[in-house]
């Protein structure tokens, strides 16, 4: 044995070593190593420190459930933080290191925090930094110091050179795990002809036979392992994807995996570095084992403290020793297969049984490897510093004590299944006395647990339990096949016993990875945080990167305890996804920046840019903001198209407009309760203007609803909230009134909407529709017709929001650059052109509508003008909390127009509105839109007011942008600026 590193054995490649670096120190490990073993082999038994406390900590497991080797891997932009050392894969040039620790691993000045331990337990920052009498200034000076401390490693804030990539999959079975359970489940369910996906987290299939020594089937487990490997590779209805972990299991079969494709950041060129895979799966085995347990005693975070199986798996996978002599501590038959495995790797080692006797095979086997075994002892506390020196064990109650020297301690306190997955479905854990676990709950899902996640923890049983498992599912999808009886839980000789020590010497680490200690269990349930939700918060139990997958049944058994009730009684807490932490990159994949949300685009969009359009995103769209002639800026292309619009014809494009398809017999009733004003009397071929209230009675949108048939609706809503509305219409018919017999549709996309307005806009559209009048009897204000457009049928609604003769043209959206070409064509030859939305909005300004900045989530509607509109013989969403007192006061912020007081002058969005001699506060209210108003010659704006017209009107105010620091006097008024009697869209 060469440092800590075995000279033969291990499933390693000894022919393909492997240069990397811990910490600045250039180390070698092998192929077929992770992070953690090459540390070990390398004689790396200091790795980190810990969070709260910076005590040492070293390498405590060889998995997923590793709560102190979390380190930062490669540096730079590329730097992971949090990397899990006992997972990652052993590469050429990896570069390692560790965290919390300052200014470095072994003098870390951090470590002076244990000094203040008294006043650093449970809940300490609710009492410290938000105690009665704290002002908000008091935690702002300690909030800084607390955000500098908090947190697990240091993330990169250069942005990520690495390419991600996100894949859709499809499967009739999806098995979670490769050990002998998931791989007997994959190949009998793809024997029986099921398109199967096999996913295993590590590099290699085989999960606990890759250590294991004790046969199965009468052959070696690795004999086992390589038959069953080339069986299901050459399997073609099976995919197999290592290197990939399941991290959460969602409605409907819908599973997220990410498979690693780089062992490190920046290995391979031109490769994504990890792939997101969303897998439909109509059935779901989940294979993941089970994770060992520790036990709580004083020091048992010290670095050399591992958990028992963890040793077995770096002397027998990776041929290293944990240390030189051991000491196995433990309260169930498994760890006894560890210590003979252990003994005859050459590692001196004794045994530490909590019970007072045990017999059978696996106490025989340990015997016979030369293993002394104590029984009715248990572990009181660990000694060293930096690492192990000796365990000072004892009788359960504390007495007997004596001292084993060592240099490496092995913990096994039982196994928990790994049933995260399941858990996520709102499943409920089934606790067994016998098995000292929490066993899969039943399910409606087709969901199945097998091999040790549903607690069975032999090697023949567990594969036996995946056979029975695949079959299951092949049958459920209409195959014939056998099915074999499922194993029942269990499969040791002797029971396990379970134990809290009465009193500890020394910090005993129930959370080892948040620094939770006994103390604070204690502490904790004595204040009243005894449940098991207020605990983890309130202690931080389970909340980092683990989850408690090592904590959290020690930490319910402790609960039990000093509550006087069982483990059952307590309940547990939510495992919630991820499973495992995830990479924001992987769930970005291949579109961030600017290609992370989708693009749309008009159905007349390309027509746009023929036209010199310069667009601007609204929401998701690409919008028309204005059509510039030359060099023309926004500010000067705006008021021309303006004064375009005014004195002769402009067309729009307004497909983003939200569109949604109301019908059925109930439709009308339906929007009668929707709206605040009346819609079930509207008349067929009518349109109305409408706002929709919130269930508090502030305002959520507005638009307009036109009547196109007996049952038939379509509502139109803004660009920003045709979402929102969508889907509030659906859960108010879904959930509210279910009754109702009424559809809600979004159309959006199927119509290409074109905006007409103008005084000549009637000339524009009379020689190009065909198949309706256009003159006012015949086509009045509101009016909605259907007709033809160069041989294609079009509704036309008479709707005007910029006080002009005005027409909104629908057609189906495959001919709207056609329908857009013809209008273009024809509005030209009367003077007039494109407009876009920065003119859409100010035309609207002008006429005194609100645009958008107005409904912001506050506004009533008597605060918008619109009181009026609501209905008095009705009920309609809001109706009665829009009656509450402070909705109904006369000083709150209401619509009002404004203009400068001084010619020439402007003022800014955003502007806050106050009395000139008094600049304190929140003032008294604010700008939300303002433009120059080339009709007025002018600059004007509207706003929102406290007391409104009623108050102000004739007033002179103070417009106040304190970040630019500029200030304006203007002048309150009416916000109908242009043709306030409504002249000019009637004629």
């Amino acid at each position: 044995m060469t440092a800590f590193r075995f000279e033969v054995g291990g499933a390693l490649d000894r022919d393909r070593p492997v240069e990397f670096s811990f910490n600045g120190r250039r180390l070698q490990g092998y192929t077929g190593d992770t992070l953690a073993s090459a540390l070990l082999a390398n004689g790396e038994c200091l790795v980190g420190r810990s969070f709260k406390y910076h005590r040492p900590r070293g390498i405590m497991s060889a998995g997923l459930e590793e709560t102190s080797a979390l380190l930062t891997v490669g540096r730079g932009a590329s730097a992971t933080p949090n990397t899990l050392a006992t997972t990652e894969e052993l590469c050429q040039g990896l570069e390692a290191y560790s965290q919390h620790c300052w200014p470095s691993l072994r003098f870390d000045i951090g470590v002076l925090n244990q000094l203040f331990t008294p006043f650093l337990g449970a809940g300490f920052y609710y009492k410290t930094f938000m105690g009665p009498g704290k002002t908000s200034r008091s935690w702002m000076f300690y909030e800084r110091f607390i955000r500098r401390a908090a947190g697990l490693g240091r993330a990169s804030r250069e942005p990520d050179p690495d390419r991600y990539e996100n894949v859709e999959g499809f499967c009739d079975l999806l098995v979670v795990g490769a050990g002998p359970a998931g791989l007997e489940a994959a190949r009998v369910a793809s024997g029986a002809g099921l398109n199967v996906i096999l996913v295993e987290r590590d590099f290699q299939l085989g999960g606990n036979l890759l250590q294991e020594t004790v046969p199965i089937e009468d052959v070696t487990a690795s004999a086992w392992l390589a038959s069953r490997e080339r069986d299901l590779r050459a399997s073609p209805n099976i995919r197999i994807l290592t290197r990939t972990t399941a991290f959460g299991i969602y409605d409907h079969g819908v599973v997220g995996l990410v498979e690693r494709l780089q062992r490190s950041p920046g290995e391979l060129d031109n490769t994504a570095r990890e792939r997101l895979w969303t897998i439909r799966a109509k059935r779901v085995v989940v294979a993941a084992g089970a994770i060992e347990r520790p036990l709580i005693f004083g020091n048992n975070d010290r670095p050399g403290v591992m958990l028992a199986s963890s040793m077995r798996s770096y002397a027998n996978r990776w041929a290293v020793a944990a240390g030189k002599s051991a000491v196995i501590v433990t309260n169930n038959d498994s760890a006894y297969i560890a210590a003979r495995d252990l003994a005859k790797a050459g590692i001196f080692t004794i045994l530490v049984d909590a019970r007072e006797k045990a017999s059978g095979s696996m106490v025989d086997a340990a015997l016979a490897a030369d293993v002394e075994v104590r029984f009715g002892r248990v572990p009181l506390r660990a000694k060293g510093r930096n690492g192990v020196t000796g365990l000072q064990i004892g009788d359960p109650n504390g007495g007997h004590a004596e001292i084993i020297r060592c240099d490496a301690i092995g913990m096994s306190g039982g196994w928990s299944p790994t049933q995260h997955l399941l858990s996520q479905r709102g499943v409920r854990p089934v606790w067994s006395d016998e098995l000292a676990a929490f066993l899969p709950g039943e399910t409606r899902e087709p969901i199945r647990c097998v091999g040790a996640a549903s607690g069975v923890w032999g090697n023949d049983e567990c594969r036996d339990s995946g056979r029975a498992g695949g079959a299951e599912a092949a049958i459920a999808l209409g195959k014939t096949i056998v099915k074999p009886g499922f194993p029942p839980a269990g499969g040791w000789d002797n029971p396990i016993r379970q134990h809290v020590l009465n009193s500890i010497k020394g910090k005993a680490f129930v959370d080892v990875q948040n620094d939770v200690t006994l103390g604070d269990i204690i502490l904790s349930t004595s204040e009243g945080y005894d449940a098991p939700e207020l605990l983890k918060r309130y202690t931080t139990l389970g909340m980092g990167t683990d989850q408690g997958r090592t904590s959290a049944v020690n930490a319910l058994a402790l609960i039990a305890k000093m509550r006087g009730r069982q483990i059952s009684e307590v309940g547990t807490t939510t495992f919630r996804p991820p499973f495992a932490p995830v990479s924001i990159g992987v769930l970005a994949g291949s579109d961030p920046g600017q290609r992370l949300y989708p693009t749309r685009r008009s159905p007349v969009h390309n027509a746009s840019i023929s036209q010199g359009a310069n667009m601007i995103e609204s929401g998701f769209w690409l919008r028309s903001q204005y059509f510039p002639q030359g060099a023309e800026s926004l500010e000067a292309g705006y008021q021309r198209e303006m004064r375009m619009v005014r004195r002769s014809v402009g067309i729009c494009d307004v497909s983003s407009f939200g569109k949604i398809s109301v019908q059925g017999p109930d439709a009308g009733e339906f929007l009668n309760r929707v709206y605040v004003n009346a819609f079930k009397s509207l008349p067929v071929g009518k349109a109305r203007y409408g706002v929709m209230l919130r269930d508090d009675g502030l305002a959520m949108d507005d638009g307009t609803c036109w009547r196109v048939g007996e049952f038939d609706y379509l509502v139109t809503t803004t660009t920003a909230c045709a979402g929102k509305v969508l889907s509030w219409l659906e859960e108010l018919l879904e959930t509210r009134w279910p009754d109702l017999r009424a559809s809600a549709t979004s159309v959006t996309e199927q119509w290409a909407a074109i905006s007409i307005a103008g005084p000549r806009s009637r000339e524009l559209l009379e020689p190009i529709i065909t198949g309706m009048k256009l003159d006012n009897d015949a086509f009045p204000f509101m009016g909605v017709r259907e007709g033809k457009i160069d041989g294609v049928d079009c509704r036309v609604a008479r709707i005007s929001f910029s006080g002009e003769l005005g027409y909104e043209v629908y057609v189906p959206a495959d001919f709207g650059e056609n329908t857009w070409n013809l209008l273009l064509t024809g509005v030209k030859g009367l003077g007039g052109g494109p407009y876009g939305t920065e003119t859409l909005d100010a035309l609207a300004i002008e006429k005194g509508h609100i645009v958008g900045g107005e409904l912001d989530g506050r506004s009533t509607l008597d605060d918008l003008g619109l009181g009026r509109m609501a209905s008095g013989k009705k009920p309609f969403v809001g109706s009665v909390m829009r009656r509450r007192p402070e909705l109904c006061n006369d000083n709150r912020a209401q619509l009002v127009g404004l203009v400068p007081v001084t010619d020439g002058e402007t003022f800014e969005v955003g502007s806050i509105l106050c009395q000139q001699q008094d600049l304190s506060g929140h003032g008294l209210g604010w700008v939300t839109s303002a433009i120059e108003s080339p009709s007025l010659g002018h600059w004007i704006g509207i706003g929102m007011l406290n007391g409104g017209l009623s108050k102000w009107e004739g007033r002179t105010l103070l417009a106040d942008n304190p970040i630019r620091g500029v200030r304006y006097l203007v002048k309150v008024v009416s916000p109908h600026f242009i043709d306030p009697e409504g002249k000019r869209l009637h004629g």
